[in-house]
């Protein structure tokens, strides 16, 4: 089995994702709220499902291509933090407080998506994007979004994704899912 650098993918990887939450249609169209939170819960989303799509490969290679995305996630949220005057004193507790959400999340995430189970989805969804929110996200298409998505990772080569290619579907076209 051939090796790739840790970091190699790591760059790309962190693009497509970061790229992806950034998709205008999920702050118009699915109604996430354009916040601080509103973009950290999609850049938990979509790096949720690029990990996932690593996880589901199973080798060594993944696991540290995973691993690698991941702290490249939490080295760019250090930045941003640090870049909106968040003190060094106050940032790795901060970091480690944003890791911890992000692998609540992760967990259920996963959970609704191996079951297969829609509701148990919209309601994490629900939890974590609408959280202090006051209404407006559309939590069935933010769902149908994430399987639409999960689904498309899915059917990526495992070449492909261990090359950091990540392509994610329009969020507007959560809509045509029905």
């Amino acid at each position: 089995m051939r090796k790739i650098p840790r970091a190699a993918p790591a760059a790309p990887a962190l693009a497509a994702v970061t790229g992806a939450a950034r998709q205008p249609a999920l702050y118009g169209a699915c109604g996430v709220p354009d916040t601080l939170d509103g973009r950290f819960d999609m850049v938990c989303l979509h790096g949720f499902l690029a990990m996932r799509r690593l996880k589901a490969i199973g080798s060594d290679e993944s696991a540290a291509f995973s691993q690698a995305l991941f702290d490249a996630l939490f080295a760019d949220m250090d930045a941003a933090l640090r870049q909106i005057g968040v003190s060094d004193l106050r940032i790795g507790r901060e970091v480690k407080k944003l890791a911890k959400a992000f692998l609540g999340r992760v967990t259920a995430y996963d959970a609704a998506l191996s079951r297969g189970d829609a509701v148990e989805l919209r309601e994490a969804l629900m939890r974590n994007v609408c959280r202090g929110c006051d209404g407006g996200v559309d939590v069935d298409a933010l769902a149908r979004y994430t399987k639409a998505a999960a689904a498309v990772l899915a059917a990526h080569p495992d070449d492909r994704v261990l090359a950091g290619d990540f392509s994610f579907p329009d969020p507007a076209c959560a809509y045509d899912l029905d």
